[in-house]
């Protein structure tokens, strides 16, 4: 029903029966066999028909700026058939005839039949003089021929014919929308939610489905056309009453309109493709760059800090008191606890983010990153190393300098100490041998005074090695820089001048009283020997008392028995002593006797000293009482020598266990990477765990600085009972820190290289098994002859040349080692593929429709807005004659990514 059967047509429908018969799956039909349907086509299948293939021929006519108004007469004198022919096909048909005969018409238009089969397609029934003629159904299987031809036939999904690949194609793009279950191309189109969902599944913002109503099919269907026509460039060739009121579509006109939103979107899906895969790129590209920046910053920063931080570490200028010095000691404290830890952290971390850097930059086929000039991590390994010999340097300046003003404190309390004693001595001395006395005296008078000048001489002798050691003093403070020695310099050598004038004065009354000397022959030889012994004794004490209070300073428990020794050795001469004391005592005893047996009135003054038995007495208690304090003196001392020893030895108990610990760690590390068993994750939890158990041992780091500042502040700077000093620990504690935080980053980096690559954990296992076999010396590094040995063990069949090139590549810096990183970087490298520049380019050749360049408004139109104006400011304008103003070079931009550039 519905079809014209005519009588030249029974033969061609029973063709097209037995042919619709045979083909089990139903599938398009051939051209022969279509054309022969068309003879039975429906009226309504016509009319549709008739408009859409209209509106698609019209759809290229306009590029080249004509149209036609009725399919049977606009192509009848073959101009605009092959003017049609050459829009779609691209090609040159030959030169038309010009004249207007009906011959010249038939010439044309089999020119363009004789193109439509030079294509491969057998033209069935239909002739030139049936086109000629104005044949409508004749001229519509012509249309439908070239459309099969030129936007049909190469639609191919999954090796499918081209109507069926292009229904899979409709099903798979509406799978997810409801209501919509393409089947066929007649009755599944029908409720126009089918060309709505394909719309919105590549256009979401031009139509929104949520609000389509199955029970509105021309609602449906009109959105669709005019959504199509106005936004996709799709002409309206069907109308939606005659789709809706039809019981059955036209397969053709529904063909050719669907196949209009394939090549559509067929082209959208291709630039998407090529816009992901140069999005991915970029991306990669932007990550880079900002671990580079992030590292240029790192960088600039701690070798800014290092720079401000030398200049104080340098400043040698000594303060002139301890309080000061011990602040400097303090800070440098706070330096090493407070202030570097993060300094370290950040170098330890500047050579982790660099190594990262570097093993995604290989992997993504890029060029090696290198830092600015001054930056590269061995500038700041090297900075890091001028740092700490200046650390060290300031360190041992300070404990010197702490040493020397200990030592110069000490000396001039004492010299402070000396010269009072002196000057209280010497108080009066001047004016006493400036008197004339002598010329009024009487003999006896005389005598006297001659005698008690021979006691001050005596005295003045006795006094000389005091002089003396206050001058050595003076010498020793000047020699260590001592802050104010100018009036040291100038107490002394008042005193020095003042010596040498009593001596001046001396000597002159010495000859004055000797020139009366013959005079005077009466001496009171009891005073006199009075005089003479108690001078020197009381000198004696005089020295005794100034030994018992002289200060000391002392750094061992040796030195305090040193002076312990020296003080019993003092205290075993006391009896001697009291017996010199008793025999002096006698004497003025045996005067009393004398004056008493012949009743001499004593004056009470011996006339040859100021020394009077009283004096002598006074003293000796003096010095007896000084002596059990000196005892207690020297026995605190001892205790606090004992004190210090119990630090040295708490110390060095912790030191000598720390150290030790530190470098069979270090060792430990040094085999784990390649010894560890499992996975990637389980070595990586495995070290992290070996992280954490070294990071919980800090605490014991801890306490031994507190031991060492206990150590400092009681001025203690050696220990003989460990050869590990705290500077040793530090710096090994640095260094483990740094060794574990490497290991972990390298097994991350393969982590990362495993992942990006494709690489299995088998083949990394097998990797790893391969290179322990052959780290015959157990450290992590093979030698080239080993490695040569595993190549070959793993299918390399290697020559001199070839193993020449792979040694360039795992051992860059020709250290004569092959590390497992290096190992690892280089079989993934042979196992695992990575994005080309040739790739990069090929997607950008797509965006830009094939075109050598690129414009700004493509770029912004097909890439997110990041990506877009990353490319835009980086690439070079297009240099072409073929290119309008403003153009960009997208070639010279791919190959960049890929080559030595500033990207």
């Amino acid at each position: 029903p519905g079809y014209c059967c005519l009588p030249e047509a029974t033969g061609a429908l029973h063709k097209l029966f037995t042919s619709y018969m045979m083909n089990e799956e139903h599938q398009y039909m051939t051209p022969e066999d279509e054309w022969d349907r068309d003879l039975l086509l429906d009226p309504a299948w016509e009319k549709q028909q008739r408009k859409t293939f209209t509106a698609w021929c019209n759809s290229h006519l306009r590029k080249a700026g004509t149209q036609i108004e009725n399919i049977e007469d606009d192509f009848r004198n073959g101009l605009k058939l092959m003017l049609l022919l050459e829009v779609i096909s691209g090609e040159r048909l030959p030169k038309p005839d010009k004249g207007k005969m009906r011959f010249h018409k038939i010439a044309n238009v089999n020119k363009a039949l004789d193109f439509i089969c030079s294509k491969g397609v057998k033209l069935v029934s239909i002739g030139a003089e049936e086109i000629v003629d104005g044949n409508t159904k004749m001229t519509l299987g012509m249309i439908w021929t070239i459309i099969l031809r030129f936007a049909i036939q190469d639609i191919s999904v999954e090796e499918t014919s081209a109507k069926e690949g292009l229904l899979l194609w409709c099903q798979r793009k509406t799978a997810p929308y409801r209501n919509v279950n393409v089947q066929n191309f007649h009755i599944s189109w029908k409720d126009g939610l089918a060309l709505c969902a394909l719309i919105h599944r590549h256009r979401p913002d031009l139509i929104d489905y949520s609000k389509l109503k199955k029970d509105d099919p021309i609602g449906n269907l009109n959105t669709a056309f005019e959504v199509a026509e106005k936004y996709l460039d799709i002409p309206k060739m069907l109308d939606a009453e005659d789709i809706v009121n039809t019981p059955k579509p036209d397969e053709k006109a529904i063909m050719t309109y669907v196949s209009c939103f394939y090549h559509a979107f067929a082209g959208a899906e291709q630039a998407e493709t090529a816009a992901n895969r140069i999005c991915k790129v970029l991306a990669v590209n932007q990550e880079n760059e900002k671990l580079m920046e992030e590292y240029e910053k790192l960088a600039s920063e701690l070798l800014e800090w290092i720079r401000k931080t030398i200049p104080w570490l340098e400043n040698r200028t000594a303060e002139h008191h301890m309080r000061a010095m011990q602040q400097k000691l303090e800070d440098f404290r706070d330096y090493r606890r407070i202030h570097k830890p993060p300094r370290v952290q950040e170098k330890c971390q500047l050579e982790i983010n660099f190594n990262t850097l570097q093993t995604k930059l290989r992997l993504s086929n890029r060029p090696a990153f290198m830092p600015s000039e001054g930056k590269m991590v061995s500038d700041i390994a090297n900075a890091w190393k001028g740092l700490e010999q200046v650390e060290k340097g300031y360190e041992e300046w300070l404990l010197t300098e702490i040493r020397r003003l200990e030592r110069l404190d000490h000396l001039a309390e004492k010299f402070k100490q000396k010269c009072s004693l002196h000057q209280s001595w010497t108080s009066g001395k001047e004016e006493l041998l400036s008197m004339k006395d002598y010329e009024s005296a009487s003999l006896m008078e005389i005598r006297a005074l001659m005698r008690k000048h021979e006691a001050f001489e005596s005295d003045l002798a006795a006094h000389q090695d005091r002089v003396e050691q206050i001058a050595a003093i003076a010498q020793e403070l000047n020699e260590l820089d001592y802050h104010d020695a100018s009036s040291v310099n100038t107490r002394c050598q008042g005193i020095c001048d003042q010596w040498d004038n009593l001596g001046t004065l001396t000597q002159k009354r010495r000859d004055s009283l000797e020139r009366v000397e013959k005079l005077w022959e009466t001496i009171d030889q009891l005073y006199l020997e009075f005089a003479k012994r108690a001078a020197p004794f009381n000198n004696w004490m005089d020295g005794a008392m100034e030994d018992l209070q002289d200060m000391f300073i002392v750094h061992s428990t040796e030195e305090i028995h040193s002076l312990i020794t020296a003080h019993d050795q003092f205290k075993a001469t006391l009896p001697e002593a009291d017996k010199e004391r008793m025999a002096t005592m006698g004497i003025q005893s045996e005067i009393v006797k004398i004056a008493q047996t012949y009743g001499i009135k004593l004056s009470g003054v011996n006339p040859y000293t100021n020394l009077s038995p009283q004096d002598i007495t006074n003293k000796w208690e003096t010095v007896k009482h000084l002596v059990p304090l000196r005892d207690q003196m020297l026995q605190e001392e001892v205790a606090r020598q004992q004190a210090n020893e119990r630090l040295r030895r708490q110390f060095a108990a912790q030191a000598n266990i720390i150290g030790p610990w530190i470098q069979t760690k270090m060792e430990e590390i040094g085999h784990v990477s390649v010894d560890i068993a499992g996975s990637l994750e389980e070595q990586m939890n495995s070290l992290k765990q070996y992280e954490q158990n070294i990071i919980n041992y800090k605490c014991n780091i801890d306490k031994l600085e507190g031991d060492h500042q206990l150590s400092q502040e009681s001025l203690i700077f050696d220990n003989k009972h460990t050869n590990y000093t705290m500077e040793h620990i530090r710096v090994g504690w640095e260094q483990l820190l740094t060794t574990i935080a490497r290991t972990i980053n390298e097994v991350e980096n393969q982590i990362l290289t495993r992942d990006a690559k494709g690489i299995s954990q088998e083949q990394l296992n097998e990797f790893r098994a391969s290179f322990n076999h052959f780290d015959r010396k157990r450290n992590g590094m093979m030698d080239p002859d080993d490695f040569r040995a595993c190549l070959i063990s793993m299918g390399y069949d290697l020559g001199e040349v070839e193993f020449a090139r792979i040694m360039t590549l795992v051992d860059s810096n020709n250290t004569g080692v092959v590390t497992f990183q290096a190992f690892i970087d280089f079989m993934t490298r042979e196992t695992a593929e990575t994005d080309t520049a040739d790739q990069v380019m090929a997607s950008f050749k797509i965006l830009a429709s094939d075109k050598s360049y690129i414009t700004v408004d493509e770029l912004r139109r097909e890439l997110p807005p990041e990506q877009a104006e990353y490319c835009i400011s980086r690439m070079t304008r297009y240099i072409g004659a073929d290119g309008p103003a403003g153009a960009l070079d997208y070639i010279s931009f791919s190959s960049a990514l890929y080559g030595e550039s500033d990207l």
